[in-house]
Parts: structure tokens; C-alpha cells; sequence
């Protein structure tokens, strides 16, 4: 089968899918983002979550709390308020887990020049912990991902370890977590249009872009060459942690597909 037939032919069977997360629909404030790339030919979008403060329980296993064997005490999307943790927590028979969980979007793409196009722009926005895998039948995917999650362990066996002062104050750090998330969201959004749009022009007149890039060659910047959407704020803004990861795609071989 021809590859771009074959890649329509994934894309409308997984559109077509009702939708099996726990909530049963997009989250709010990707859906902007999920309709974007879902509108174009080379793009559709797998599984997505905008972010979410989580209160886990996760039996006696300490800190390996696996998603699919514990209880899930408390979810939201939005800014979470200690109150809502603490009677969370009465519920607790294990070790509870708190946890802020940034954006995590997984988009098929219809050839490995399009995941490019994606990964430059995530990681222009902010989520530098994204990557490209493809499988053995040339299925590509893109993974838009973050480091700045959070993770504390609240409680042992039912028993509070912390204070509700504690809790007040990791509840601060994922509230302002997920704000910086929200902002990276609508920064990929926009950069995304932009290159999109770029790439439309680019493909309309391809014979000017040649002669514009070699005349202009040792004028323009690094990030103009490469097409960046540059964001205001500085990069330690963008990312917690060091300014210089290496943002080279990283493109994985699996043995089987799956």
C-alpha cells in the first residue's frame, strides 16, 4: 500500500475511535492545539493531557506507584487548593502520592520531515523533553513532553508524613507549575500556526526560498535559519534547569511496530 494512503488510512481509523481516557474527551486547554493538527493532511493526533495535579494512591509499594494498580484520590486540570488534598487523603490505605503531570501530546506523522517540523517547535516552546521514535512499518511519532513535574510522597500506609503546612506549600509549587504550563501550551499553539504557515509559503514558492536562502545566507541568524518561532521570555523561563540541551531529534528503530 502506498505510504500516504496507508497513513490516511491510520488517521481516520484512530479519529474514528471513541475516545477511552478517563475523562472521554480533549482536555480544555489542548484542545485548540489537538483541532490544529488534526486539520492538516500530515498530522493526527494519538492521545493528549494538558496537565493535571494528581493525588495517587498507590498501595504498599513505596515509591513505585504504577498508575494502573492504585486509586486515583483526587485529578484536576486546574489550580488545586489544599483543602481538596487533605479530605483526598483521608481515603489514603497506602502510600499517597501527589503529583503535577505537565502537557503530554502524541501526534502521528505522515513522514519523518513533518515530526522535524513539530519537534523544533515544541522545543521552542518550552518542552524540551520531547522526541521522535519510528517503527519498523514507518510509523512516526512525535512526543511532545516537559520536565517540570513534580512528585512527593504524602503518605505511608494511610499515615500522614507531612504537614498541612507541607502541603500548603508543594500545592503553591504545582499551582505555579501548571500556570507555566498553560503559558508553554499557548506558546507551542502560536508557534505552531506560525510554521505551518511558513511551511504553506515555502511550498507555494519553493524556487524563491532557494534564492532568498543563498543570498541572504550570511546575513541571517541561526534561529531565522532554521525557521524558529522565538519566544519572549528568556530560556530559563522556558525550562527549569540548564539552558543548553542539545535539541537534536533523537529517532528510535523498534523491532517490531506497535
Amino acid at each position: 500500500m502506498d505510504r500516504i494512503a496507508e497513513f490516511r488510512r491510520w488517521k481516520a481509523q484512530c479519529l474514528s475511535k471513541a475516545d477511552l481516557s478517563r475523562k472521554g474527551s480533549v482536555d480544555e486547554d489542548v484542545v485548540e492545539v489537538v483541532q490544529l493538527l488534526n486539520g492538516r493532511e500530515q498530522f493526527f493526533t494519538t492521545s493528549s493531557c494538558a496537565g493535571r495535579i494528581v493525588l495517587l494512591d498507590g498501595g504498599m509499594n513505596g515509591f513505585d506507584v504504577q498508575k494502573q494498580n492504585c486509586c486515583w484520590l483526587l485529578v484536576t486540570h486546574k489550580s488545586c487548593v489544599k483543602e481538596d488534598v487533605i479530605v483526598a487523603l483521608k481515603k489514603a490505605s497506602g502510600d499517597a502520592v501527589l503529583k503535577f503531570e505537565p502537557l503530554i501530546l502524541h501526534v502521528q506523522c505522515r513522514q519523518l520531515q513533518d515530526a522535524q517540523i513539530l519537534h523544533s517547535v515544541a522545543m521552542d516552546s518550552g518542552f524540551r523533553n520531547s522526541g521522535i521514535t519510528v517503527g519498523k512499518r514507518g510509523k512516526t511519532m512525535l512526543a511532545v513532553r516537559s520536565t517540570h513535574g513534580l512528585e512527593v510522597p504524602l503518605s505511608h500506609q494511610g499515615k500522614l508524613m507531612v504537614t498541612e503546612e507541607y502541603i500548603d506549600f508543594l500545592l503553591k509549587i504545582a499551582n505555579q507549575k501548571m500556570e507555566e504550563n498553560k503559558k508553554r501550551i499557548e506558546r507551542f499553539y502560536n508557534c505552531l500556526q506560525h510554521a505551518l504557515e511558513t511551511e504553506i509559503i515555502t511550498m507555494s514558492h519553493p524556487k524563491e526560498k532557494i534564492i532568498e536562502k543563498n543570498t541572504h545566507r550570511k546575513k541571517r541568524s541561526p534561529e531565522k535559519a532554521h525557521g524558529k518561532c522565538i519566544a519572549e521570555e528568556h530560556d530559563e523561563d522556558l525550562e527549569d534547569g540548564d539552558g543548553d540541551d542539545d535539541p537534536g531529534i533523537s529517532v528510535t528503530f523498534f523491532p517490531k511496530d506497535y
